[in-house]
């Protein structure tokens, strides 16, 4: 997950928005495999995955990252 979100956030040739949609969407992606049968263990590392996307979010767009954080309970 940290290298997919290194690789995004290194694209010199891409805007920051296009940065964050990526990241939003590896996100989605998370959450949308996400089932009822899931583990209590599994959703908690997509909130973790969440969280570090979040931040990576925050360097690219500061103010949309902080919401992001804010609404976890997690910024810092």
């Amino acid at each position: 997950m940290e290298q997919r979100l290194e690789k995004i956030s290194q694209y010199k040739t891409w805007s920051p928005k296009r940065k964050t949609d990526s990241m939003l969407e590896l996100d989605a992606e998370l959450y949308t495999n996400l089932g009822l049968e899931s583990k209590r263990e599994e959703r908690d590392l997509v909130k973790k995955y969440s969280l570090i996307i979040y931040r990576a979010i925050k360097k690219v767009d500061w103010q949309l990252g902080c919401a992001m954080l804010l609404s976890m309970g997690k910024l810092k």
